[in-house]
């Protein structure tokens, strides 16, 4: 079996001001924070505005707000279930989530998911900088430019301190949104008044309600392919069912609330985009408030955008390294948070000024193509390998999980060719999707398919001759993380 070099820290965590690790292996011995901060993590990254624009979009598309409602409680439920199983995956592996693609999809395979991942953070960074922006400006009366470029600022800072200053702001910012947001949907509740058109249940729309449905599970699925991103530096002994119910309480719990919230702004105000309609409730209840909720707000833009700039840059750097093999290190860190920043500055000037059509075709966009990726990766992960995975065979282009997954991929475009079908977007209906008046069920066929068909695949693979490797690779690797702790501040290889 061929070996890899694994890069060690030139230093440790405690003595750098920026956090030294990328797609590297977060050793035992640097694991560290509590498992309920997943839940702040988690709740802020769906406590903010972009969340609070999806429920414009059922409303908007003739649903009723009971309806709209609906919806979204099973579209999050569900999406959500998978960003919170995923989250599972990082104390067991301590690597950034897209590369852990590498056994299912292969050393090069995986660049193709890791691609689109990619797009996803720049598209999420961007939305999250405009509307971020858009309050600051409303909020302050700044240049709309300047307010956009602040906020880009904001997030770069904590991208670029990494890890650690992301679940601080995250803890912080998730009190200060409980205290104003609890304030505003309680009064709200009072002072804004539906029409009487929304007085009743309303008539239910099969394809508005799966459109929907679609977009609010988008929302919580999309967040797989960065999740454990944000749980890797947590102990090993940190239990499955912990990690899944702490994500799963912080980001289905945000989401829900912002969505319904978004929703009955929306029926309350149906001319109103994202900001109008905040400022407009705020001011319902008293006047400024509704400012001063969009500056509180702004702080919610801030920790997303630091969050996609954070993974995107992860996810850049495992793309690269799967092309050219390369040594991991704070400046490649911050280089590669520094593309991400660029391109979504560029994309965000270029943004369509109807905001919520791109909003909601791009989330429905992405989601086709990561519901086969998730499906893959979990089954692989409880299921086939069952969390036993040699860490450097996966840094590894000769390695035992090889340089293409045929299986991982076989049953990726296997699945999206038979979603096709059955997608519903304003630039392609499929047949089966217009034979459904619109109704977008490709989810509901992707899912399943994906599952079962690499399944059937994987049953192929040797656990026992993986499982020898696995645990003495793994061994070894603390093994080298223990010395060169000894040895002093020096990179080692194996």
């Amino acid at each position: 079996m061929s070996t890899t070099t694994v890069d060690l820290p030139t230093m440790t965590p405690a003595q750098a001001a920026v956090e030294v690790h990328s797609i590297d292996y977060i050793p035992e011995r640097e694991r560290h924070g509590n498992v309920w901060n997943q839940a702040t993590l988690w709740f802020l990254a769906n406590a903010e505005l972009a969340t609070l624009a999806i429920g414009l979009i059922g409303i908007s598309a003739g649903l009723s707000l009971f309806w709209a409602g609906v919806a979204t409680l099973t579209g999050v439920v569900f999406g959500t279930l998978f960003q919170a199983t995923h989250s599972v995956q990082g104390p067991r592996l301590g690597i950034p989530q897209m590369i852990q693609s590498r056994p299912q999809f292969g050393y090069y395979g995986a660049v193709w998911p890791q691609f689109v991942s990619v797009l996803e953070f720049i598209g999420f960074t961007v939305f999250n900088a405009i509307i971020g922006g858009q309050a600051l400006a409303a909020a302050t009366g700044l240049n709309s430019t300047v307010s956009l470029l602040v906020v880009f600022a904001l997030a770069l800072v904590f991208a670029i301190v990494g890890y650690d200053a992301i679940h601080f702001l995250a803890r912080w910012g998730t009190y200060l949104f409980l205290v104003v947001f609890g304030f505003f949907t309680i009064a709200a509740a009072f002072a804004v008044h539906l029409p009487a058109s929304q007085s009743g249940r309303g008539t239910f729309m099969l394809a508005p309600f799966l459109l929907t449905f679609g977009v609010a599970a988008s929302y919580q699925v999309t967040g797989a392919v960065f999740v454990s991103d944000y749980s890797r530096y947590l102990k090993k002994s940190v239990t499955a069912r912990s990690c899944f119910w702490w994500t799963f309480g912080g980001a289905g719990i945000s989401a829900l609330w912002m969505i319904v919230l978004g929703a009955f702004l929306s029926a309350a105000y149906p001319k109103g985009q994202t900001i109008d309609v905040v400022r407009l409730g705020g001011d319902a209840i008293f006047h400024g408030f509704g400012r001063f909720s969009l500056l509180v707000g702004v702080v919610g833009m801030v920790g997303a955008a630091a969050i996609t700039l954070y993974s995107g840059a992860l996810t850049t750097i495992s793309v690269v390294d799967s092309i050219r093999k390369i040594r991991t290190s704070i400046r490649l860190r911050l280089a590669a948070i520094g593309l991400i920043a660029v391109v979504s500055i560029i994309f965000a000037v270029l943004v369509p000024a109807n905001f919520l059509t791109a909003w909601s075709n791009f989330l429905l966009l992405i989601f086709y193509f990561l519901i086969p990726w998730s499906a893959v990766n979990l089954v692989d992960f409880f299921i086939i390998r069952r969390g036993q995975y040699a860490i450097r065979e996966i840094f590894n282009p000769r390695g035992m999980y090889g340089r293409w997954g045929w299986r991982g991929l076989t049953a990726y475009f296997v699945t999206v060719a038979i979603m096709i079908p059955f997608f519903s977007t304003p630039i392609f209906t499929g047949p089966i999707a217009n034979a459904l008046s619109g109704a977008d069920v490709s989810v509901l066929v992707g899912l399943p398919i994906a599952a079962i068909l690499y399944y059937v695949l994987a049953r192929g693979v040797d656990r026992t001759a993986e499982l020898a490797t696995v645990q003495r690779s793994n061994a070894e690797l603390e093994k080298e993380f223990a010395l060169a702790e000894v040895a002093g501040p020096e990179r080692a290889t194996n």
